[in-house]
């Protein structure tokens, strides 16, 4: 994606807000409850399995297409991201069973299946962002 410089200050303002509001906060709770870093290591320990996931190939982009798209089948997400069906179908499952997507059966003829995120989804994709853009900025 290419962004104007206009529109890139206004994105980059609007990180640095989120970023400070954060900051802060962390600060706060360092403080409030004492936090040593060996609490930190346990905590960041814990999110091993969804960052592992989260960047594994497929993950991030089937979730920022379904939030492109909001509601979405199938060979509807394989066209747009040329992955193969058995990739697909794993990653799906996966994403699914971790609560960040939904799978919604509709009865036909035909039968339909259509994915969407979840609010979990939705924040993850929302978070990532500055991740991602940050990666991406030269």
């Amino acid at each position: 994606m290419t962004l104007t410089t206009e529109l890139r200050k206004i994105v980059e303002s609007q990180i640095d807000q989120v970023i400070k509001g954060i900051e802060h906060t962390f600060s706060r709770i360092i403080e409030t409850h004492k936090i040593t870093p060996t609490d930190l290591k346990d905590e960041l320990d814990s999110l091993e399995e969804t960052f592992n996931l989260l960047f594994q190939k497929w993950s991030l982009e089937i979730l920022y297409t379904l939030q492109l798209k909001n509601s979405i089948g199938f060979s509807e997400i394989k066209k747009i991201l040329c992955v193969n069906s058995r990739t697909l179908s794993d990653k799906l499952k996966m994403l699914q069973k971790h609560g960040y997507i939904t799978r919604t059966v509709t009865v036909g003829p035909p039968l339909r299946v259509e994915y969407a995120l979840t609010s979990k989804g939705k924040n993850t994709v929302l978070l990532a962002l500055p991740l991602l853009y940050y990666s991406s900025a030269t």
